[in-house]
């Protein structure tokens, strides 16, 4: 498995690939990588005839007061699960090949990136659709794989994909959770013993508007309400925002009718976790 750190190198690797009429599956992610990040690899792996990931903690999708200086990181235990997910390269650049000197483009996709968390997050979805063009640009993917758990993140690169023509396909992997529920993420590792328990409530309340939903309640207010008292009531948790939007667009909705999408934000401490479901009505 290759290791490469500079875009040079990389799109020389891309070269090389492209010119025996081979394709790319990439997927993206900032490192740390868990159970969720090696099922999009292995799912990546039947998409395409390569399996390229990137590892970056990408700086501009952090505000200055956001945890960029500990996200957690561990390289070697990353390359590992790299290896058994069956990766032939990691692109692992710094920030400083990523964003040199005098770096002044940003891509910025409007509208769906103002709910949610680019409420309380205003320039974080910038900083995404920036990185991910420029990987797009640098590996030249034929797919990308995208999880689930960031629905609003993927909602946005799906946008971003249709209005910039970039030629390559979107496939949304499922949220994948631990055993008892909780969603997985990096950032859980940030979480103590009681927090761990507490943020367990978050899957709770989706899973009881979901079912709310399929025993026939179309109010969107009665189902953000049912769920936020029910994470409300949970020590230590201090809800962002409880969300039901239109799947596509992201744009609130007040009754459900077909489908919709619950997200929410929640903190445990100073650990941020986001969580969502699909509410979907019977016939």
């Amino acid at each position: 498995m290759d290791v490469i750190t500079t875009v040079k190198e990389m799109k020389a690797a891309v070269k090389a690939v492209k010119s025996r009429g081979e394709t790319i599956c990439l997927v993206p992610t900032m490192g740390y990588l868990h159970k969720g990040h090696t099922d999009l690899m292995r799912m990546g792996r039947n998409l395409a005839d390569h399996l390229f990931i990137s590892i970056f903690v990408n700086p501009t999708q952090f505000a200055p007061n956001e945890d960029l200086a500990k996200y957690p990181r561990d390289f070697e235990r990353d390359r590992a699960l790299c290896v058994e997910a069956g990766v032939e390269c990691i692109f692992h650049p710094s920030p400083e090949e990523m964003y040199p000197a005098g770096y002044a483009t940003y891509v910025n996709v409007e509208g769906i990136t103002e709910t949610l968390c680019g409420r309380s997050r205003p320039t974080h979805f910038r900083g995404v659709t920036t990185v991910v063009a420029k990987l797009f640009n640098i590996c030249e993917p034929d797919v990308s794989v995208f999880g689930e758990k960031d629905y609003q993140q993927l909602a946005v690169i799906r946008r971003m994909v249709r209005d910039l023509d970039m030629g390559v396909r979107i496939v949304a992997h499922p949220t994948v959770r631990e055993d008892d529920g909780l969603a997985m993420s990096s950032r859980n590792a940030y979480l103590g013993a009681d927090q761990r328990t507490s943020a367990l409530v978050l899957s709770r309340a989706l899973a009881h508007a979901a079912d709310l939903v399929l025993k026939g309640e179309r109010d969107a207010s009665k189902l953000r309400k049912a769920a936020s008292e029910m994470i409300a009531s949970t020590p230590g948790a201090i809800i962002d925002y409880v969300e039901i939007v239109h799947p596509d667009t992201l744009q609130f909705v007040d009754f459900i009718d077909g489908s919709a999408v619950m997200a929410l934000a929640v903190k445990f401490g100073t650990t941020r976790l986001i969580d969502n479901t699909v509410l979907r009505t019977i016939g």
